[in-house]
């Protein structure tokens, strides 16, 4: 079963509380706003190589056993994660995390942000292979475009709103961070989106 609920519980909360130096209740508020903005940018990237992001290939080549057993963050590529987040938003990686730490009344920092996102993208590709792959974590290539992967992408996103799919990208963005961040973030996917 493919739920954004499912995907939230692979994200090792304690363990990334650690290495941002933060406590868990921060870092859990930090992660339930970052994974569905990544997840809205990954759709804006699905099947079109045009954009810097070829997610059909990062999904193939993430370590699908990443997943197998509960994450631990040391096995996490944060290097490839930063390189990943920079292809998903570009030019407006920083508006994104700087939208992104206004979660939570200010309690988020960009920089919290900026090290957090790099750290969720890999786990998030991860959880995305092995869904496309039927949950194993075989080594054949993830489904092309379309179909697969971007079918689990709305999946995922529809989880988020909790099922409610009518108010699009933006209205996911500005339950997980509050209207403001949303409009933000929501206005940036759109362009990314625009972009297809």
């Amino acid at each position: 079963m493919t739920s954004f609920d499912d995907l939230l519980s692979q994200v090792p909360v304690a363990q990334i509380a650690a290495k941002l130096g933060g406590d868990e209740a921060t870092a859990k508020t930090a992660i339930d706003a970052a994974v569905p903005v990544l997840l809205g940018g990954f759709q804006a990237q699905a099947g079109n190589p045009d954009t810097g992001l070829n997610l059909e290939n990062e999904v193939a080549n993430q370590p699908h056993a990443l997943l197998d057993g509960g994450v631990d963050i040391d096995q996490v590529d944060v290097g490839n994660g930063s390189q990943i987040v920079d292809q998903t938003f570009g030019a407006e990686k920083n508006t994104v995390i700087s939208a992104l730490g206004n979660v939570g009344g200010n309690a988020i920092s960009g920089d919290l942000m900026g090290k957090l996102l790099p750290m969720l993208a890999p786990i998030v590709l991860a959880y995305l292979g092995k869904k496309a792959l039927g949950g194993g974590g075989g080594g054949a290539a993830a489904e092309s475009s379309g179909g697969g992967i971007g079918d689990i992408l709305g999946s995922l996103l529809g989880g988020a709103t909790g099922g409610n799919k009518s108010g699009g990208l933006g209205d996911i963005l500005g339950k997980a961070m509050g209207q403001n961040a949303g409009n933000v973030l929501g206005n940036v996917l759109g362009g990314l989106l625009g972009k297809k």
